[in-house]
């Protein structure tokens, strides 16, 4: 079947399947619109039947169309298992590919890394980037393993485990800064519960008139610039200690849970390993959040202000 059919138009399939239109798949895709209605278009043609139902609404599998994703989420396992054993170096007797977004590699990706490569030599590791959308696809296609995320995305054949809770913390570049950030405060945007909770929380913040969607890369922004900004605790640690960046009193804390996501057909050897590994690490990172917050704690009024609660933070499809 593979003969007949090039994996891409499987890959196009899934994602169409995944997010319910054309438009959302060509944009996490990266390709046209019409290249993936072609795409599709072939896949029916080879298979004789159509797998989707068009509309404004966007595409709804058909039955065929249902039936067809279990054979397709099969083929690209295959296909993705048959291309990473092949590429196993000499030495190494298993594989695991892990991704994370930007923000997580540093204090926990490569943490996790390190922490792997103690536990399980033989273990031959490939690393990965991305924002939620194209690590879910790879985890979807069986390219990646496992992932770190903020949101992640329910899909079949997926696990979704709760790391640890990441705390947003309100920081700037100036020794002692106050809450008068009129001018001077980049909003981040955490995605939607954040900015529910935000726009609650701190109004006259909510419309400072620059946004960024970057999470942690916002970093280098603000310290060459002159802004606040809500930061990872853990991510911005190194600059309080260094004395680049400063906690601001008086702000309010927003809970931000970070997810690992599974593939459910993960050898079961490499899992445990996987889990136990990021536990390793979790329990360190939790060391070095609660020394920014009781460092926050002392420089804030407890009376009135607080740890806000927990955000849910899955998505699901």
């Amino acid at each position: 079947m593979l003969g007949r059919m090039d994996i891409t138009l499987i890959k196009s399939f899934l994602e169409v399947a995944a997010s319910g239109s054309f438009v959302a798949a060509s944009e996490r895709l990266f390709v046209t619109q019409s290249a993936v209605s072609l795409r599709i278009l072939r896949l029916e043609d080879s298979l004789g039947r159509p797998l989707f139902t068009r509309s404004k609404a966007g595409a709804e599998l058909t039955p065929a169309g249902r039936e067809f994703q279990h054979y397709a989420l099969s083929l690209i396992k295959i296909w993705e298992e048959a291309r990473q054993q092949i590429a196993i170096p000499a030495g190494y007797t298993k594989t695991l590919t892990i991704g994370a977004q930007y923000s997580l590699w540093p204090r926990s990706g490569f943490r996790w890394v390190d922490r792997l490569r103690e536990i399980m030599p033989q273990l031959n590791i490939r690393a990965e980037v991305g924002m939620p959308d194209r690590l879910t696809r790879l985890l979807t296609e069986g390219v990646l393993h496992a992932a770190l995320m903020y949101i992640p995305q329910v899909r079949p054949g997926l696990s979704v485990e709760k790391v640890i809770e990441e705390d947003l913390v309100l920081v700037a570049p100036w020794p002692d800064p106050t809450m008068d950030l009129e001018g001077r405060y980049l909003f981040v945007d955490w995605g939607p519960e954040f900015v529910q909770s935000h726009a609650h929380e701190l109004p006259h913040l909510t419309n400072p008139g620059l946004t960024f969607a970057l999470g942690a890369m916002a970093t280098e922004f603000i310290l060459l610039r002159n802004y606040a900004a809500y930061l990872p605790a853990r991510y911005v640690k190194r600059y309080l200690d260094s004395g680049q960046l400063h906690l601001v009193p008086e702000a309010p804390v927003f809970p931000f849970p970070i997810w690992c996501i599974l593939r459910e057909d993960l050898d079961p050897e490499v899992a445990e390993m996987a889990r136990s590994a990021l536990l390793d690490v979790t329990l360190n990172n939790e060391v070095e959040q609660e020394q920014v917050l009781e460092k926050w704690r002392q420089i804030s009024d407890m009376d009135n202000i607080a740890i806000l609660g927990d955000f849910k933070g899955i998505k699901g499809e």
